[in-house]
């Protein structure tokens, strides 16, 4: 490795990425502009030998080109310990090898890299389940894979959405009205008859009108602009995957009091980069794994979100000099 500060980037494969809207690909050209030296892994990369964490890292070079974004060097063994800093960027889902992975990148950690987001972090926050820790930020919410409960917490409430705890972009997500002659096969499907824990919410009525709106916190900041994702006409769903619109708009009063609420205590357990998602004022999931968004805000208001994540692991990085 050079004299340059290193940053290397865990993700799914560059070549794949949409390059209007990768956040991973705003960071990585921030961090390339601030002088760092780039590196590219895959999941399959990471291994660990007599409890050192290694990687088959390829030198990476960024441009902001739809046409060309990437050129990949050869690939060489890499102590993951000796860079600077590693971006874990791999999309969900979450399931055992991403926790094997974390579990190799906290050894990188031990080791002298500083790993964002932190590997303990990613293990321990999942997206649904850990609104918990923030109650005064939610509306009604039950985590279950009792059907009878369900069945109770939707004859309280009238409408509820249920999502499985492990999805993504919007992938079976269920609105169900009471009356609603479904609502025995939904809960059976999403909880496996009974076998697998799911989550139930209030339905929020304003994701119609306002949308599913994401912001996003860098070291605990919020950026001063939000991205609401609002559902097409034929789907109940505000995510840009489900064919929602993304619109940009300045945060509002309660925007701020959520990210208040949340933000200082993710960035005290090295969540550098989080986004909450927000629906009528109140908080349904924090995604800490690979949030995104940032790409949609930069074109639509001038500002450089990727360049204030990179800023913030330099301060990071700075701190622990």
């Amino acid at each position: 490795m050079s004299a340059r500060r290193t940053l290397a980037v865990v993700m799914d494969p560059i070549a794949d990425i949409k390059f209007a809207k990768d956040t991973s690909l705003a960071m990585l050209l921030a961090a390339q502009a601030r002088g760092f030296e780039l590196w590219y892994m895959e999941q399959g990369d990471l291994w660990l030998r007599d409890g050192v964490a290694c990687g088959h890292a390829r030198p990476l070079t960024v441009r902001d080109d739809p046409a060309d974004w990437f050129t990949l060097g050869e690939r060489r063994v890499t102590r993951l310990g000796d860079l600077d800093a590693i971006l874990m960027r791999k999309d969900p889902p979450f399931d055992t090898e991403y926790i094997y992975s974390t579990y190799i990148l906290e050894r990188a950690e031990d080791q002298g890299a500083l790993v964002v987001n932190r590997p303990r972090g990613l293990r321990d926050m999942n997206e649904k389940v850990y609104t918990a820790w923030f109650p005064q930020c939610c509306a009604p919410t039950l985590v279950t894979r009792d059907m009878a409960d369900m069945h109770a917490f939707l004859a309280e409430h009238g409408k509820v959405v249920c999502k499985p705890l492990h999805g993504m972009g919007g992938r079976s997500i269920f609105v169900v009205e009471q009356g609603d002659k479904n609502a025995n096969v939904i809960l059976e499907t999403l909880t496996d008859y009974g076998t697998r824990y799911a989550i139930v919410q209030r339905y929020l009525p304003e994701i119609v009108e306002t949308g599913d709106t994401r912001v996003l916190l860098v070291d605990g900041e919020p950026m001063p602009f939000a991205l609401a994702r609002i559902p097409s006409g034929s789907d109940n769903r505000g995510n840009l995957a489900a064919g929602a619109t993304g619109v940009g708009r300045a945060l509002n009063d309660r925007d701020l009091f959520l990210a208040e609420q949340i933000g200082p205590r993710l960035a005290e357990q090295g969540m550098l980069f989080v986004g909450i998602d927000v629906i009528g004022g109140f908080v349904t999931e924090i995604n800490v794994t690979s949030p995104t968004g940032a790409r949609e805000l930069d074109k639509q208001f001038g500002i450089d979100i990727g360049g204030a994540f990179i800023d913030a692991v330099l301060r990071r990085l700075d701190a622990r000099a």
